[in-house]
């Protein structure tokens, strides 16, 4: 009885997400509409989001090179860590810490957010207005993540090569001029551009378990906080399955 309870609970959720996303792209974007919306969330989820990026990246390729110099010095190939650093960020810890940092700051507080609105029912007052909540809610929302998660990804790769580059340099015997045209001549345009694809997924899939959950929220305050927190788990599972997936992609492709 309890695994019937179990299945019919995870069928009317399967229903619900599906009709969700049926209901965000049954509705046109009309961003010039919701340009003051677009401006707060693109400043919350990019702007304000950047320091926090530029700290944990900087450290992240940092780690990944002392990591990398353990096993290599072994061999008399450090060289090869410039490798490491620049194809991991590149194609795994870049976007992946980047989806991680947005997933604390941007999809809890768009639960958060319209949780609240629907305890205040402040949602039923937008459908009484003829506003669809979709549209008003969810699309700037989606629309800032898909601009601000690439460009934090861009500055997150950036310092994490800066990262690894000052910790070999100053530890190891790489000079930075070796450094540099080995970080050159290993990545090429097409890694980057992955990477970049694959943080616009994970911010699509940030922004839709946010608001997904947030639309789903009980009308308490203690409904807002489980909502709040099953955005965080549910984003961070996405991102993790979405990550293999499009890495196992990239594979068949070469990448």
């Amino acid at each position: 009885m309890n695994f019937e309870k179990f299945l019919t609970e995870i069928f009317a959720k399967a229903i619900y997400i599906v009709t969700f996303i049926g209901e965000v792209f049954s509705c046109p974007p009309r961003l010039s509409r919701r340009k003051r919306e677009f401006l707060y969330y693109l400043d919350l989820c990019g702007v304000k989001s950047l320091p926090i990026v530029i700290v944990i990246s900087l450290l992240m390729g940092s780690i990944v090179a002392i990591q990398g110099a353990l096993q290599m010095q072994k061999v008399g190939a450090e060289i090869f860590i410039v490798d490491l650093v620049g194809l991991a960020v590149l194609k795994e810890f870049g976007p992946l810490m980047v989806a991680m940092i947005s997933t604390g700051r941007a999809g809890s507080a768009f639960a958060a957010e319209i949780g609240t609105m629907k305890v205040n029912e402040e949602i039923s007052a937008l459908e009484t207005m003829g506003v669809n909540p979709f549209e008003y809610l969810v699309h700037p929302k989606l629309a800032a993540m898909l601009i601000a998660i690439p460009v934090l990804t861009i500055f997150g790769d950036a310092f994490s090569i800066l990262g690894g580059m000052l910790l070999s340099t100053s530890s190891l015997d790489i000079t930075l001029t070796a450094y540099w045209t080995r970080t050159l001549a290993v990545l090429d345009g097409v890694t980057f551009m992955l990477g970049i694809l694959k943080s616009a997924v994970f911010g699509i899939l940030i922004t839709f378990a946010g608001c997904c959950c947030g639309f789903a929220s009980p009308g308490d305050a203690q409904g807002v906080g489980r909502s709040a927190t099953q955005a965080v788990v549910s984003s961070i599972f996405l991102v993790v399955v979405a990550d293999a997936v499009i890495t196992l992609l990239y594979s068949f492709i070469g990448y």
